[in-house]
């Protein structure tokens, strides 16, 4: 057989899938934003080139396919009762942007085991699709999944506004994921703030305590103000960085999708549970190779 020309393009069909960013966004308290949060952050990355994949974690009250007026023919429930595989549930949007959806009101999803929630995070190496970040919108609290699905990422964003169980709630969230699952690196991000000094001094109050009793580092991603275009995007179920995108919300949205984007990407596998292991394996692997 004839060796290739190294002197010839790959095409995109051709090339092995590279490292995927995964983004994990939770929060302690329900009610936050963070939905909001990751649709915004996933379509501003969208915009800016990157392919992007939105999975829903929020597996018994989901929400994704609501707040983008989706109608998936098939959901992560559908994947855990055998009826379709993983990539039947992928929704292309018409901007680009991927969806894997959950499924709301199934109970059941609510109460799966600890292995489950590994395979599903394992599932995703048998997921053939060319991306560059996937963006894990993750139930609220601090159940098992949202656990797994955050040290299964290789970034962590934390959503609190300003309510006193809010982030009472992001401490107790980021104080398990720390002790419990090794998760030193966190990212605070304040959503429904009044200005850009409400959300710094919301993340000091965060920082101090978690400086004071916790092994782990906070960043402080920034601000989304409280708009009133951000309101209308969500009963439109369109993101607001599309539909307003001079909306102060959306400028904000795609400051923290810039900042997001300048991250340093992981060097290889941690030893833990990952997205898209092999992905991260193979380029290791392969610079080992090459020293």
């Amino acid at each position: 057989m004839q060796s290739p020309d190294p002197t010839m393009p790959v095409s995109a069909a051709d090339r092995a899938p590279g490292p995927v960013r995964v983004i994990a966004v939770a929060s302690g308290k329900g009610g936050v934003g963070k939905t909001s949060v990751s649709v915004n952050l996933a379509t501003a990355l969208v915009n800016a080139g990157q392919r992007t994949l939105l999975l829903d974690t929020d597996l018994g009250l989901a929400n994704v396919d609501v707040m983008l007026g989706l109608t998936p023919t098939f959901t992560l429930a559908d994947v855990f009762a055998d009826r379709c595989e993983l990539r039947d549930t992928v929704i292309e949007c018409p901007n680009g942007l991927m969806i894997v959806p959950a499924a709301s009101g199934k109970r059941h999803m609510t109460e799966l085991q600890p292995s489950q929630h590994i395979g599903l995070v394992h599932a995703f190496s048998e997921l053939d699709l060319d991306l560059d970040v996937m963006v894990v919108d993750n139930a609220a609290g601090i159940a098992d999944g949202v656990l797994t699905f955050c040290q299964a990422a290789q970034d962590v964003i934390v959503v609190v506004c300003d309510e006193p169980a809010s982030v009472t709630d992001a401490y107790a969230l980021i104080k398990v994921l720390s002790r419990e699952r090794g998760v030193n690196r966190v990212q605070v991000l304040a959503n429904q703030v009044q200005d850009q000094r409400e959300g710094r001094q919301l993340f000091e109050k965060l920082e101090r305590v978690s400086a004071r009793f916790l092994d782990v580092t906070l960043g402080y991603l920034g601000a989304i103000p409280r708009d009133e275009w951000l309101r209308r995007a969500v009963q439109r179920q369109e993101a607001v960085v599309d539909v307003f995108p001079s909306a102060p919300s959306a400028v904000a949205f795609r400051d923290i999708a810039r900042r997001a984007r300048q991250w340093q990407s992981p060097p290889g596998a941690r030893g833990h549970v990952e997205f898209f292991l092999e992905r991260l394996v193979a380029p290791a692997t392969a610079r080992g190779a090459a020293a």
